[in-house]
């Protein structure tokens, strides 16, 4: 008899950054990205990524910034952030620059009209931590060659 037990999700991940400010984290992540807060502490607060736990812990001091150059762009490294719908990245783009954000990185098409077309754009948390946030018009290119 076949199961009528629903597929286990994807594993969300669990990510950990340091800020040198809390109150610039709670701003930033929460008022200018929109994210819920979850638990916190003195050092440290959890954040709904959509579904995955990340976390700013209160760590002051930065080791110095990499970048590597990507189409004509410094990308900066490390970087995170998630793979949205197409309207979602607009909709963020569109949030992002209504509250001043300046980019790293603009949004725009890359590889366009090519394997793994996708929108993308970087930013820098108050903390220096990058963000990138990319959409595939086609989510079966994710992870095409």
């Amino acid at each position: 008899m076949p199961s009528s037990a629903s597929p286990p999700p994807i594993p969300r991940f669990h990510l950990a950054v340091p800020v040198d400010s809390l109150a610039a984290a709670r701003h930033f992540y929460g008022e200018t990205l929109g994210l819920e807060q979850g638990r916190s502490g003195d050092g440290w607060v959890d954040w709904n990524l959509h579904g995955h736990q990340f976390v700013t812990h209160l760590a002051p001091g930065r080791s110095p910034r990499v970048h590597n150059p990507v189409d004509g762009h410094d990308v900066p490294v490390p970087h995170f952030g998630l793979i949205l719908t197409v309207p979602a990245f607009q909709e963020l783009a569109a949030r992002l620059r209504d509250a001043g954000t300046t980019f790293v990185i603009e949004p725009y098409v890359r590889f366009a009209g090519e394997t793994g077309e996708q929108w993308t754009m970087f930013l820098l948390d108050p903390a220096g931590n990058a963000l990138e946030f990319k959409a595939f018009a086609d989510d079966s290119q994710v992870f095409a060659t």
